[in-house]
């Protein structure tokens, strides 16, 4: 049994990683300040007497003896992280600085979720994770981008200089139950329009294209990274290679929940990604031949029911 600690672990995939841990025989404590996380996502274990819930904010210090700490703090979609930019950024930095202190301290090893927007409205297709990315360090997205670049430097720093165990993953979009119904992402918005009978908004003209993978095989991922090789630091893509245009998902979204809704374009927002795809060469090669397994109509199919059982 390890003790491990969490941060952001009431969120929407912190829920899930507490529950795989706890499953597997650890003992889990979650770290969460709540503001986009929620204690019905973690409810269920609350019973378990190896699962502690901290209410917390990871821009001030926590002290703990843990064998490994998942990183997940921060905001991730825009809607939120844009209501207070300063405290996003601050969430990534000094989170970062604190639970790298914390690993430091203990000897924990040290997973920090980094995320896909490190590319930015990327240059190059797919994204390898040899590229450094094109984005804008002044944008209304800088406060999460450049947040999340700036904390995987002070892992590799940490790790250079004071010879913490770190792990880097870069997420792309993902989806699935224990999603905030108002967090603005978009497999969420279009569900609960479609469900609502409302009419489903598109930015732009909705042939910009994400891939979109199901929370389990993320988690399944970060597990796999955190007991993979210890000189294998990462970053590392974890996300579904197979690219879907806007239009293509709402469409799909529309036909499995029978819904009337008309789709309807508004303006495109500013620094918005036309295109994001992750290379996963990397993750197949030292993560035991990690990939995705579920697919688009099977995942959503799963969040539908999700949010069917909310609203």
């Amino acid at each position: 049994m390890k003790r491990i600690l969490i941060t952001g672990g009431a969120g929407f995939v912190g829920s899930h990683l507490c529950e795989r841990l706890l499953n597997e025989g650890n003992e889990v404590i979650c770290l969460d300040n709540y503001f986009t996380g929620a204690k019905k996502n973690i409810i269920k274990l609350l019973d378990n007497p190896y699962f502690e819930m901290v209410r917390h904010d990871v821009t001030e210090s926590y002290y703990a003896e843990v064998d490994e700490i998942y990183n997940l703090a921060c905001p991730a979609s825009p809607v939120h992280y844009q209501h207070n930019p300063i405290k996003t950024i601050k969430t990534s930095v000094m989170g970062a600085i604190n639970t790298l202190g914390l690993a430091k301290r203990v000897g924990a090893k040290i997973l920090q979720a980094s995320t896909s927007e490190v590319y930015g409205d990327p240059a190059v297709h797919p994204q390898p994770e040899s590229y450094w990315g094109h984005v804008n360090p002044i944008g209304i997205r800088s406060c999460y981008d450049e947040g999340k670049r700036c904390a995987e430097t002070l892992f590799m720093d940490y790790h250079i200089q004071n010879k913490v165990a770190i792990k880097i993953i870069r997420i792309f979009n993902t989806y699935g139950p224990n999603m905030n119904p108002s967090d603005g992402r978009v497999v969420s918005n279009f569900i609960v329009q479609a469900l609502k009978g409302e009419d489903i908004t598109i930015f732009g003209d909705g042939l910009q294209t994400r891939s979109f993978q199901y929370v389990d095989d993320l988690v399944e991922g970060m597990v796999r990274m955190m007991h993979s090789d210890p000189s294998f630091l990462g970053p590392v893509n974890l996300g579904n290679p197979n690219e879907f245009t806007m239009l293509e998902l709402a469409q799909a979204v529309i036909g499995l929940t029978n819904s009337k809704s008309k789709i309807i374009h508004l303006p495109l927002p500013q620094d918005d990604p036309k295109q994001r795809q992750p290379d996963i060469s990397l993750a197949k090669e030292k993560l035991n031949g990690w990939e995705p397994k579920i697919e688009l109509q099977e995942g959503l199919s799963k969040t539908i029911a999700y949010f069917e059982s909310l609203l």
